[in-house]
């Protein structure tokens, strides 16, 4: 018979390299006659015949160790295996000790435990959290204060509000290259919308861009204070955002992509304040209203204070989709039409009044940065000769036709609307 157990021996140099030989060498310096057995089992059956398995890698087989001991409240085998994922099984302190390639990041740790949140409970994952919180202290890593409000959300960016009053809610997606964004673009959704609508284009920018999307006063998370509002309060209110965003990014003049009510409050910001704006986009979007059209928005506005939103929901998804959208999207349009509905009243009526008594097409000449003009094909609410008479306004301002798409052509066609705001990117 052989004399030596090589199962034993194959799970102490496992043992060893996933706890690292100080722990198994103070396991083993506390074996006695009354659990020698045990540690004998353990090291054979655990580190050997399940440890030693091929099909999973290491990294895997900590996450789901780490996951089931937090899940079961075992928490003096949680902290052990923790720690050893987090050294990879090394003296904390030891340069080159442990195997870096069998080690988790604090961020791997981090989404561990947001997993273990949903799957085994909010309580398992806090106390995981703490512990966790406590071992990378003990091992030099900085955990500066953050507040909740400036989580970093995959897909969102960091959220914030502004100082200035009434506050406007903004989200900033920093650039995923290495290296300084080539841009800082801000998004300026449509009236009833939220920073929500600029998703695809947002986080399409942001390969290369540090890219901002707010919501207009009065919707989505910013602050809704009653009454009348003026397309120039809106477009000061903007550039105080824009103030705060340099302040707090060193932006310099930014890209500004405005469509529909963005758009104007963007051709307003151009013309008060163009130091702030280094490039524009208008897409779908006035500079004006005749007093027919005026009237129009007044008895909006009279029919929405009469009724509610929902008096105007379903004609507003006619405006902002076309047919074949509306079809084929069933449950995109049913969500934006709950978002129309929930913006609140006041925000919604005071920003409609800025809409009606815009009136920008006579100084549109004196915009001077490089502009874009997009307008749908099959855009009823601002058709194709309004944007053109944008165009042919604005000094050397190009302009871009998405054809078959309605208001919200960013929504409808986001790869034709990326595709021509790089065209002016490229400009910049």
């Amino acid at each position: 018979m052989d004399p030596y157990d090589h199962d034993l021996e194959r799970g102490v140099r496992n043992r060893r390299r996933m706890l690292g030989d100080a722990w198994v060498d103070k396991s083993v310096a506390n074996a006695n006659a009354f659990n020698a057995d045990f540690q004998n089992f353990i090291t054979r059956y655990a580190w050997h015949e399940v440890w030693g398995r091929p099909g999973l890698d290491v990294k895997t087989r900590r996450i789901i160790v780490m996951t089931i001991t937090a899940s079961l409240g075992r928490w003096e085998e949680y902290e052990l295996h923790l720690r050893a994922a987090l050294t990879g099984g090394g003296i904390p302190g030891v340069e080159g000790s442990g195997h870096v390639e069998t080690r988790l990041s604090p961020d791997e740790v981090k989404e561990v435990l947001m997993q273990t949140a949903i799957y085994a409970g909010v309580p398992a994952a806090n106390t995981g959290m703490s512990i966790a919180a406590r071992l990378l202290r003990e091992l030099g890593h900085e955990l500066p204060p953050q507040p909740a409000t400036e989580v970093e959300n995959p897909g969102t960016g960091r959220s914030y509000r502004s100082s200035d009053m009434p506050a406007l809610h903004y989200t900033v997606r920093e650039a995923r290259h290495h290296g300084a964004p080539e841009h800082t673009v801000v998004l300026s959704h449509a009236l009833g919308a939220d920073v929500s609508m600029w998703d695809d284009l947002a986080n399409a920018l942001a390969a290369d861009s540090r890219v901002v999307c707010f919501d207009h006063r009065g919707h989505g998370d910013s602050d809704a204070p009653g009454g009348v509002v003026t397309m120039a309060e809106l477009a000061d209110g903007a550039e105080r955002l824009l103030a705060e965003l340099d302040t707090r990014y060193a932006t310099g003049p930014v890209v500004w992509i405005g469509l529909s009510l963005g758009g104007m409050v963007g051709q307003e910001l151009a013309l008060r304040h163009p130091h702030r704006i280094a490039a524009l986009v208008i897409a779908n979007a006035c500079a004006g209203y005749s007093a027919e059209g005026r009237a129009q928005w007044q008895q909006r506005i009279d029919t929405i204070e009469a009724q509610g939103l929902e008096a105007v929901a379903d004609a507003t998804m006619q405006r902002w989709f076309s047919e074949g959208f509306r079809s084929s999207q069933a449950p995109t349009v049913a969500r934006w039409r709950r978002r129309v509905v929930s913006t609140p009243q006041a925000g919604y009526v005071g920003a409609c009044h800025a809409v009606k008594n815009h009136d920008a097409l006579e100084r549109l000449p004196g915009i001077s940065m490089p502009t874009l003009v997009i307008a749908g094909g099959a855009d009823e609410g601002t058709p194709v000769p309004m944007l053109q008479a944008i165009a042919n306004t604005v000094p050397q301002a190009q302009f871009v036709v998405i054809d078959g798409v309605a208001h919200l052509s960013a929504l409808e066609a986001p790869a034709a609307f990326e595709a021509a705001v790089r065209t002016l990117l490229a400009r910049v």
